[in-house]
């Protein structure tokens, strides 16, 4: 390929903060979606171009880019036929091909254009060009009048009976994470991989303790990870982790991990490409949504779950992150609870509805997941991806807020000052406009940028000032802010803070097969959850991200591991356990047994000791 095509992708096609699309490995055919064309004709001669491309000159037009500070982010999506069987053989052993390295069939692979349906936009001024030529459909006119929205919504006071009754059982850790990953879950999970297993002649025999043995496992190598994960087991001492090799063996775990699914393979669904994993899917956000906490604001937007990781084929210029995976639409908490998910199958596989976008009907989506709980006035906020005065409008019918940033093509021809001529006025300087017949106001204002906000339930009053600083001056200014814009970048990140704590100590251990870090995020966002549920419950001094994922999984580990085969280790374990000072918790227990301490009857123990204890004896037990 020339270095005149590589240098029209990487100007034209690709600029800097788009989002890529690339399908998974085993299609044969890859599809890109040519976002952010600031002139059609360009993009349309453009995209002839790349069609003849392929996926390895692609990534490498985007290394050319130069160094840059921004991420970029591909997001990919599983095969056509993601239900068929081959989709179940892993694509290369994890110790003898990094998944970071991309075999070379895939990166000689034919690029196709395709139109995601949610682009982000350098120039929010144009829409994207239509792909194909639709039927003109006709809008009433709007009109806009100058005035501050006068909004109609019923107050409530958010009341969770369900948070109080959490916060009398005093859950541990692990109680909290079983709310999610229950015995049900459990239960299933081990009934679909012995019956795959069993489907594929061989006799598996899982049980649920073995599955918890794994699941601590993938949660330990989140904060701690070798570069194969047979390390684990190794003789060596620079390497051998006794908390794993005592609860389970090297080969029984791998073979669990080849068999490990989620779905029976004679009763899926070929239109819908998670269908692998769309019992976990619906059984996670079951658990999700009953235990989620009961709140008025909430926040949408896109998640990741990466596949690849760092590209380490060819290292970017600067350490320019490279990153590929699925793109998951959330809906969280303001603080990050992840309360629904859905995995983007793009828009081949997922149509739109009620006029809307593809983004937009996924907000509405998650709106009807909210409104199982009961039809409360919730609040919602998303960015300028989602936003539409229509959109608006639907929330508002169904007696729902929202709040969000809005590209200026969808704002339905609001008319407020130019943006060049706002930018001339001094910081803090606004325009509004409300639509008279629904009380939807659209409000631009400037400070560092022009940007363009809409809401059914806020509005500009009252004006506070603010402190922002000047870049060029190097100083703090006072400047006037809406009520919506300052409630928007109060409310907004609940799914950055839901990202940021998964990134921490995510799961490092990953198989081959297309939806297998998939799972990894899963387990990543319960925990995340249960984090979120210990905060508000706890009583007592609360514990960090990581020091909550160290007890799930020590627990795992330890209660849960193969006595038979320890022989004299499990005594070894026992004491180096009992007297770590870490992740004891005391629990009731229905059957009373004797006190590992003063040898009475008791109805208490130690969670992590699995050992009978009161809790007069509780602290003397784990010092002596």
């Amino acid at each position: 390929m020339a270095s005149t095509s590589r240098d029209v992708l990487s100007k034209k096609l690709l600029p800097p903060r788009s989002k890529r699309f690339l399908p998974a490995f085993s299609s044969r055919t890859l599809m890109i979606s040519c976002l952010t064309l600031s002139n059609p004709t360009v993009g349309r001669d453009a995209s002839s171009k790349l069609k003849s491309m392929k996926l390895l000159e692609v990534l490498n037009a985007l290394e050319e880019e130069g160094p840059s500070h921004r991420r970029e982010e591909i997001f990919i999506a599983p095969p056509d036929n993601a239900s068929g069987d081959f989709t179940d053989e892993d694509s290369g052993d994890e110790d003898g091909q990094r998944g970071s390295h991309v075999p070379g069939s895939v990166l000689h692979a034919s690029v196709v254009p395709e139109d995601s349906g949610t682009e982000e936009e350098d120039d929010d001024l144009q829409p994207p060009p239509a792909m194909k030529r639709q039927k003109a459909v006709v809008e009433p006119q709007r009109v806009w009048i100058k005035r501050d929205i006068q909004p109609n919504f019923r107050s409530w006071t958010p009341s969770d009976p369900h948070i109080e009754d959490l916060k009398s059982q005093e859950l541990s850790p692990v109680g909290l994470f079983e709310l999610f990953f229950d015995e049900g879950t459990i239960n299933f999970i081990v009934n679909e991989t012995n019956r795959y297993a069993w489907q594929k002649n061989v006799n598996l025999g899982l049980t649920a303790q073995e599955l918890k043995c794994v699941l601590g496992i993938l949660i330990l190598s989140g904060y701690i990870s070798y570069p194969r994960r047979r390390m684990f087991w190794e003789t060596s001492p620079d390497s051998h982790h006794h908390l794993v090799a005592d609860a389970i063996r090297r080969d029984r775990f791998e073979l669990i991990f080849s068999y490990l699914h989620f779905a029976d393979n004679n009763e899926l669904d070929e239109s819908d490409r998670f269908a692998k994993v769309r019992p976990l899917i619906v059984r996670m956000n079951c658990n999700f949504q009953k235990h989620a906490p009961l709140e008025e604001f909430y926040s949408f937007g896109e998640s990741m779950c990466e596949y690849f990781g760092h590209r380490g084929s060819k290292q970017l210029p600067a350490g320019k992150p490279m990153r590929l995976g699925y793109k998951i639409w959330c809906g969280t908490t303001s603080r990050g609870y992840l309360v629904w998910f859905e995995p983007s199958q793009g828009t081949l596989f997922t149509k739109s509805d009620r006029g809307l976008d593809l983004g937009g009907s996924m907000v509405v989506k998650f709106v009807d997941a909210l409104q199982e709980r009961g039809c409360l006035p919730y609040h919602i906020f998303f960015d300028k991806v989602f936003t539409s005065v229509k959109l608006m409008s639907i929330l508002r019918k169904k007696g729902v807020k929202a709040t969000g940033t809005v590209r200026e093509y969808r704002t339905e021809r609001c008319p407020l000052k130019d943006p060049k001529e706002l930018k001339k006025m001094k910081r803090g300087s606004f325009d509004y406009k409300v639509d008279e017949s629904e009380e939807i106001i659209v409000c631009r204002w400037h400070d560092s940028s022009v940007v363009n906000i809409c809401s059914n339930a806020v509005g500009i009053e009252p004006v506070e000032l603010t402190s922002h600083h000047s870049g060029i001056a190097k100083t703090r200014t006072q400047v006037h802010q809406p009520s919506l814009v300052k409630l928007y970048q109060e409310k907004v990140g609940g799914v950055s803070r839901m990202d940021q704590n998964i990134a921490k100590y995510k799961v490092k251990i990953r198989g081959m097969k297309w939806y297998s870090s998939f799972i990894g995020y899963v387990i990543d966002a319960a925990l995340n959850n249960a984090w979120q549920l210990h905060r508000i419950c706890s009583h007592d001094a609360q514990v960090d991200l990581l020091a909550f994922r160290r007890y799930v999984a020590c627990v795992y580990l330890e209660s849960n591991a193969d006595m038979s085969s320890q022989g004299r280790r499990s005594r070894r374990l026992e004491t180096e356990s009992r007297f770590d000072m870490i992740g004891h918790w005391i629990v009731h227990q229905d059957k009373r047994t004797r006190c590992a301490l003063c040898h009475s009857q008791t109805n208490t123990r130690c969670e992590k000791c699995q050992k009978g204890v009161h809790a007069k004896c509780f602290r003397e037990y784990h010092i002596r």
